[in-house]
């Protein structure tokens, strides 16, 4: 009964990885020529690298990967798009403040498994508590990068008097 509580916790977590990726990548994109452009990269990168861990986890633990909600994660990231923005033709500094508040919220339910993850590997031996701490240490380190870019992005979209940087940086 707990394995499969356990599946079904990873499998959702995988659907939120798989969003998450698709949406760090595309912030990347968006801002690859910004003066914050190698820490979103990394961003990207480390996410779409504790994806694969999770994978990785998921296959020692015996927990086969449900499509269905890898896809899900993927086509909620693209409904996502779809946002209004407030202008009609092209991105607004709202659109990229909000989209550093979602994968925010995203690395913070990333620490979320990492932590539950440790409570599990106490009674698992096929969970590397170390591995897990290195994780959850990187997501935090997410976290503070992502705020700051948040509230510099913020500041741009209310007080852009604040700002001397180009309007298309994060």
């Amino acid at each position: 009964m707990h394995r499969d509580k356990l599946g079904i916790y990873l499998n959702d977590h995988l659907a939120g990885a798989t969003f998450g990726i698709g949406l760090a990548q595309r912030i990347a994109h968006q801002h690859r020529h910004s003066a914050r452009s190698a820490d979103l990269q990394r961003i990207a990168d480390e996410i779409a690298q504790d994806r694969q861990i999770l994978l990785e986890i998921m296959d020692a633990l015996g927990v086969p990967a449900r499509r269905y909600k890898v896809y899900g994660g993927w086509a909620a990231e693209r409904l996502g798009r779809l946002k209004p923005n407030g202008v009609l033709y092209r991105r607004s500094g709202l659109s990229t403040l909000i989209e550093l508040e979602t994968l925010r919220l995203g690395v913070e339910g990333k620490t979320l498994i990492w932590r539950t993850l440790l409570v599990v590997a106490a009674g698992e031996p096929r969970l590397d508590e170390s591995q897990l701490q290195d994780l959850l240490d990187r997501a935090r380190g997410q976290i503070d990068t992502l705020e700051t870019l948040r509230l510099t992005a913020a500041a741009a979209v209310f007080s852009p008097g604040l700002r001397t940087v180009t309007s298309d940086s994060p």
